[in-house]
């Protein structure tokens, strides 16, 4: 089981997809995942029932964030995408609903993906792209001991600016 204290980490389950269709639908997100046009509830429910959980397979593995409680509710998503076997590396990504940002959700569920992806999937490193402007996720990640390799100007664009985004990456030392 991937768990830290009062979270865990699982796949998405059916009874998942009014949660991720609220989530994933919420367009004040979507310039962090490039999205473009909302999600349908059939798309979410053929996403999870359809879905090869074979991260080699499909080369990302999604999960569930859980609040270890009576109601084991759902609080957001951690990704991996990107897997790169041969130069074991993966991408990483999180989203977790605003009421349960700034109370160690985030940081926990980073700590059991990390855990989950060097000591179970051997990979070397693991990477993610941060705007500038996103300074949560940016502490959040150098927190888990994330660092600031790169910098892409103007890189994104929301509206009629442009952001630019960081690229920061967590070696394994191990």
């Amino acid at each position: 089981m991937l768990e830290k204290d009062d979270i865990l980490l699982r796949s998405p389950e059916p009874e998942d997809v009014d949660f991720l269709y609220k989530m994933e639908n919420d367009s004040r997100l979507w310039h962090l995942s490039n999205t473009l046009t909302p999600f349908s509830r059939f798309d979410l429910e053929q996403y999870i029932l359809l879905q090869d959980k074979d991260i080699y397979s499909v080369k990302q593995a999604r999960f569930i964030i859980v609040m270890k409680n009576a109601t084991h509710e759902p609080v957001g998503t951690v990704d991996l995408f990107d897997f790169e076997p041969q130069h074991q590396r993966a991408g990483v990504g999180i989203m977790v609903m605003e009421q349960f940002r700034n109370k160690g959700v985030a940081t926990k569920a980073l700590e059991v993906l990390i855990e989950y992806a060097f000591d179970h999937l051997g990979l070397h490193q693991l990477y993610c792209n941060i705007e500038e402007d996103n300074i949560l996720s940016l502490k959040l990640f150098q927190k888990t001991g994330f660092e600031i390799c790169g910098k892409k100007m103007e890189w994104n664009r929301r509206g009629d600016q442009w952001i630019n985004e960081y690229l920061l990456q967590l070696i394994n030392r191990k």
